[in-house]
């Protein structure tokens, strides 16, 4: 770590007070990690949500009825698959970040949700729907999704992996990556990167006040990109 935070739970609350994800993914764009972003229909319950967490990626596939018995896979005669499991593996910090179905029903709801935050997650993201949307947002526990929609996942899709790499639209979560989120969408930080994506961005946020400043006092916007090189 370096001599601005010591640690995950310093770095996040540092970048709560200061960071939203425009400076992330500007930081990304001058490292050349260009990709980083979800696509942009992935978006918070409520306006006001911020999430930044470590990627807990959740593998999801398609079935065709709740249990199948006598498949070749035994997960297939299991309800849900291995989504309690993944639930009950959530680590502090963490994000509950799920992929791989149809956009055709909800990959979280309540009850998950409730099981993630008692258990100290940071939040969820879903490549597809949420529900029980009244209960998550009485939680106050930040979920990102295309929104909501009731349609469980019962007979329609089961968890057959947890803590594997991901891909959403061509983006790869690896388990342990950070994932930041807020009303503009949600990009993804690769942990070997970290360290100068969040040294970057503060800088930026920073840096980006001062710009306003001097905005606000009259200064054109050419003569404020000469000075600071930031916009």
């Amino acid at each position: 770590m370096n001599k601005f935070w010591k640690n995950d739970d310093e770095l996040f609350i540092a970048a709560k007070k200061e960071l939203f994800t425009a400076v992330v993914g500007d930081a990304m764009d001058k490292m050349n990690l260009l990709h980083q972003f979800l696509p942009p229909q992935i978006q918070p319950l409520k306006n006001d949500m911020f999430l930044i967490g470590r990627a807990m990626p959740v593998l999801e596939a398609d079935t065709f009825e709740e249990l199948s018995i006598g498949s070749q896979n035994p997960l297939m005669s299991k309800p849900f698959g291995l989504m309690l499991e993944a639930l009950d593996d959530l680590k502090k910090n963490e994000v509950y970040i799920c992929a791989g179905a149809s956009p055709t029903y909800a990959l979280v709801g309540e009850l998950m949700m409730t099981r993630a935050k008692v258990l100290g997650a940071a939040g969820a993201v879903a490549n597809g729907y949420s529900r029980d949307t009244f209960g998550i947002m009485d939680l106050d526990f930040p979920v990102f999704s295309y929104g909501n929609y009731a349609q469980d996942q019962g007979p329609r899709g089961k968890v057959i992996d947890f803590r594997v790499p991901i891909e959403i639209e061509g983006v790869r979560i690896n388990p342990g990556d950070i994932v930041v989120g807020d009303i503009d969408g949600v990009c993804v930080v690769p942990q070997e990167h970290e360290e100068e994506v969040f040294l970057r961005a503060f800088e930026k946020s920073r840096g980006e006040k001062t710009v306003l400043k001097a905005i606000q006092n009259g200064m054109s916007a050419v003569d404020s990109w000469n000075k600071y090189h930031i916009m």
